[in-house]
């Protein structure tokens, strides 16, 4: 018997691009849509070409997958248990019936590539019978108002409409572990997220001063750790005292150097917890020229006290 189901389409984008080890990359997606899916029954079946997800609960589905990195689009889609030219063709009509529009254009893939009938051939054809079956609408291949996709796949079709984009880049762990210096302004937080989405999984670090620095101060730089943490799939924040460290430099240095021996420190400190929690790299909010601290010479001058990379997205 032939059903048509509602389903979620999930497109790699760039992950395509992969090549010996694209399996790595999707299985690591797999994993992390399997987290953030974890409350809510699913099912879920992959390979190179897409990744398809049902469930009763689909709209929650896409929130969900809204926060993931990897995800090039998500589609609310269909998925025929047929690729028979005539099943194909009523379903779609079908479909077409609940949609308000005057233009269209048919696009069609075939995964499968032994299909009898060619990509642009079933195109023309389809295109052809909606011509037949609705009234009052005409086809234009460069703005339609309804793009039909159509990609067959070995028994069975998916049928989409609309798209919605995703946030693109590798899944979350996939390049490893790294530490980010988060501060209350906005410079790193959006630094955390570009790395994120570069595949790295962040651990954060709040250096606090109190009475200095206020409670206020912290629970900002929470907050923008729980943000960050649905992308992050959950974000550890060490939070570390500098009281003491900033008082005996402030004795002790020369007025021109306190910043920069403070933040030489501060990158002592997070190279340890970096290295005790296994991450590979810092990252941080810098940007070249910003404040006197982070001129090319002071960046280079406080470097050197740690011994793995430091990325500056914002840089």
């Amino acid at each position: 018997m032939i059903y048509m189901k509602n389903v979620v389409i999930v497109k790699y984008g760039e992950l395509t691009l992969k090549k010996d080890n694209i399996n790595y990359f999707l299985k690591l997606l797999y994993e992390n849509v399997e987290k953030v899916l974890s409350n809510i029954e699913h099912e879920i079946k992959y390979d190179r070409g897409r990744m398809i997800i049902t469930s009763n609960y689909l709209d929650d589905v896409v929130d969900k997958l809204k926060y993931v990195c990897g995800i090039h689009e998500i589609i609310m889609g269909y998925l025929i248990s047929s690729n028979e030219y005539e099943s194909v063709k009523n379903n779609v009509l079908d479909l077409l019936n609940n949609n308000d529009f005057k233009t269209f254009k048919v696009e069609t893939k075939r995964t499968d590539k032994k299909y009898p009938i060619k990509s642009m051939d079933f195109s023309k054809k389809l295109g052809g019978d909606i011509l037949k079956n609705i009234n009052d609408i005409k086809v234009d291949v460069v703005n339609p108002d309804l793009k039909v996709n159509v990609e067959i796949r070995k028994d069975e079709t998916l049928i989409y409409f609309n798209s919605i984009k995703a946030l693109g880049g590798y899944p979350v762990s996939a390049q490893g572990k790294g530490l980010l210096m988060l501060s209350g302004g906005i410079d790193s937080p959006i630094a955390g997220y570009l790395a994120i989405k570069k595949g790295i999984k962040l651990e954060a670090i709040y250096f606090e001063s109190p009475p200095h620095t206020s409670e206020d101060a912290k629970n900002k730089v929470k907050d923008l750790a729980s943000i960050l943490s649905k992308y992050n799939l959950g974000i550890n924040l060490h939070v570390v005292s500098i009281t003491k460290i900033q008082e005996e430099i402030l004795k002790n240095i020369p007025r021109a150097y306190l910043v920069t021996i403070l933040r030489r420190m501060m990158y002592r400190i997070a190279l340890k917890i970096a290295l005790k929690n296994k991450c590979k790299v810092l990252v941080n909010g810098e940007s070249i020229g910003q404040v006197a601290s982070q001129t090319l010479t002071s960046m280079s001058v406080i470097n050197e006290v740690v011994n793995i990379p430091v990325i500056r997205p914002l840089a």
